[in-house]
């Protein structure tokens, strides 16, 4: 299978790879200001890379919010990947790594239909993050998604 999903271990290539993806993608592309990128989260979340045929393709990060709940951060797929599915197998990839878990995130507006069509429902009013239009979303809590390419921490 060319797709690939895999926990990155902070501090390691694949955690450098998850970062070059989202400097592209939210600070080149999305003109975010680069002191957001990174941030102070990053050595106690969860980074998700994505390959494809072995190159980084998308990255994901999850912040454990309670113990029942993940906030579901940082989801980017490099240009030359979108629309070929790896941002759903990636969302499906984090999930199955919290089973039995409620997920939240911050959807960006024009990227609310993805995540609806994964479970998600937005809830209260539109807000800015970064100078970007956001609404918060929820997924309640499910059975591990079967059939996901995702598998445990890498060393690297």
């Amino acid at each position: 299978m060319p797709l690939h999903i895999r926990q990155a271990g902070f501090g390691g290539t694949d955690f450098s790879a998850c970062l070059a993806i989202r400097m592209a993608v939210f600070v080149d592309e999305q003109n975010v200001p680069p002191a957001e990128e990174p941030d102070e989260f990053e050595p106690t979340a969860s980074h998700f890379l994505a390959l494809w045929d072995d190159a980084p393709a998308g990255t994901a990060r999850a912040l454990v919010k309670a113990p029942r709940l993940i906030k579901i951060t940082r989801v980017a797929v490099l240009a030359p990947h979108r629309k070929s599915g790896i941002g759903a197998a990636l969302m499906r990839g984090v999930e199955a790594a919290f089973p039995g878990v409620d997920f939240m995130l911050d959807g960006q507006i024009h990227a609310l239909p993805f995540y609806e069509r994964l479970g998600y429902a937005a809830e209260g009013d539109v807000f800015m993050d970064a100078g970007i239009p956001h609404r918060r979303m929820l997924k309640p809590a499910a059975k591990s998604p079967s059939g996901s390419p995702w598998s445990r921490p890498s060393a690297g």
